[in-house]
């Protein structure tokens, strides 16, 4: 079979990944290529047993066309979602649902000197130890805080940022193909192909986090910048408080309204009196007292609720600067924060109402993700399928499958 020929039937498995069921005719819209040639790559990769078939399509008054999926087993993607202290690894199936048990690791990306050592480790650990042939894995997918250069595999952020490849690293210790790229832009990605972005022209996805990310899908496509730096929304200079941010930088956004600030808010208001059923926060384990703090509010603590909405306004503040620039038709609040639901939505969208020209803000909708905490692992995922027909294929069983 000729490298042409393998790379289309790559991208017919890539195109069943992001769209679960399709036809013949959908499959050839979509890959520019005629319905007689996607018809007999059809059938070689049914009869390989690749790709099923699944019913037929709805009707739209003629014959009832058949449709077809990827067999969830044919292959599976090692998704790796990052933070600065905690790393999250799960194996995905065709269907992006859980394969095994996830794994949780405690990974200081901010003082831990051999963090990509470490990471290299224990990514080639898990996946030997998950008991799946090694040629059954599509890739890595890794998203990561701060300025990643995805096409260099830089992070310059984290990992010492001195010019070292992460890919290629990785790569190394795994034998599997690698890309990585920003939370955000992941958590946008999993939105616009996955979740409640999806067929959107125009939409702006924040990430609630340890950071205020932001993803940005524009005229029909994901916006990373010239460098893949887009969407550093964290850093917008939107207060006068002289609060020293991550950046170096004062004033910045996510010095009042990220998860790390809100947790470190409610502490400091327990010990000054204020009134509140949660218990449990340490300072030493930010994600659990953000968790506590979140699902208090959703329970109707009031001092809970204060944090929440306090925060929630200023992002809207800073979601209306941005609303006069990109005129998105949505903006999903999404990430780890949307746990705290819609009590999001009414301080966000006042901020809206008070900021922004009605005109430009007027057909506007805000909503929160339905993803939450897995947007990053679906993201991570949906990485390595975007780019699934332009990976490497080192592996004699999978080239046999699929090429």
């Amino acid at each position: 079979m000729s490298e042409k020929q393998a790379l289309y039937r790559k991208s017919l498995i890539k195109h069943l990944y992001f769209n679960g069921k399709l036809s013949c005719a959908e499959l050839s819209v979509l890959t520019d290529k005629s319905l007689p040639h996607t018809a007999r790559a059809l059938s070689d990769l049914l009869e390989e047993g690749v790709i099923v078939e699944s019913g037929l399509a709805h009707s739209t008054g003629g014959r009832r066309p058949q449709v077809y999926s990827a067999r969830p087993d044919i292959l599976y993607v090692v998704s790796v979602a990052m933070d600065q202290f905690i790393t999250h690894i799960s194996i995905l199936d065709m269907a992006n649902q859980l394969v095994g048990k996830a794994q949780r690791v405690e990974l200081s990306l901010l003082t831990d000197p051999q963090a990509l050592h470490e990471l290299g480790r224990i990514l080639s650990q898990f996946i030997a130890h998950s008991g799946l042939p090694r040629e059954k894995f599509a890739g890595i997918g890794i998203g990561m805080p701060g300025f990643v250069d995805g096409r260099k595999g830089i992070n310059y952020s984290f990992f010492n940022g001195n010019g070292g490849n992460i890919i290629d690293y990785i790569e190394s210790e795994t034998g599997l193909p690698v890309l990585i790229d920003n939370d955000s832009s992941l958590i946008a990605l999993a939105e616009w192909k996955l979740g409640i972005a999806q067929n959107r022209q125009n939409a702006m996805v924040v990430n609630i986090g340890w950071g205020i990310g932001l993803g940005m899908i524009l005229n029909g496509s994901l916006f990373r910048g010239q460098n893949g730096f887009a969407g550093e929304f964290s850093h917008i200079p939107l207060f006068t408080n002289n609060k020293i941010c991550n950046c170096g930088k004062t004033g910045c956004l996510e010095t009042e309204t990220s998860l790390q600030v809100i947790a470190a808010k409610a502490i400091q208001g327990l010990q000054s009196g204020r009134t509140s059923a949660m218990k449990g926060l340490d300072t030493a384990h930010l994600e659990e007292t953000s968790r506590i703090v979140m699902e208090a509010a959703v329970t109707g603590d009031k001092y809970a609720i204060e944090l929440i909405s306090d925060a929630a306004y200023h992002i809207g503040r800073g979601i209306a600067i941005l609303v006069h620039i990109l005129n998105p038709g949505l903006v999903v609040l999404s990430g780890r924060g949307s746990l705290a639901g819609r009590l999001w939505l009414a301080p966000v969208q006042q901020a809206i109402n008070e900021h922004c020209i009605p005109k430009i803000a007027e057909q506007i909708e805000l909503m929160i993700s339905p993803l939450g905490f897995n947007a990053e692992r679906l993201g991570a995922a949906a990485l390595i399928m975007e780019h699934f027909d332009e990976l490497p294929m080192h592996r004699k069983k999978t080239d046999l499958l699929l090429v």
